[in-house]
């Protein structure tokens, strides 16, 4: 049986766990977050709408990041 090509022994926080989390929780509540808070917005342009889903993005990213680093350090083996 060959060995697996990639294997990980992390020593305290798993980040690739807290990266692919973080990104799919991002994905999964900044969507909708965004589309509510655009809500009471003139957002007239494109431009515009590309500017606030950036600005309301990175702070929900950056929210579930330290959100989920906390997790992860709070519950490791």
């Amino acid at each position: 049986m060959p060995e697996p090509v990639e294997t990980t022994d992390p020593d305290g926080v798993d980040f690739g766990w807290v990266m692919q989390t973080t990104f799919v929780l991002t994905i999964l509540v900044g969507a909708p977050a965004v589309a509510l808070l655009s809500i009471p917005f003139e957002l007239p342009s494109w431009g515009a709408r590309a500017e606030f889903a950036i600005r309301v993005g990175a702070v929900v990213w950056l929210v579930l990041a330290i959100s989920v680093f906390s997790y992860a350090k709070r519950n490791q083996d």
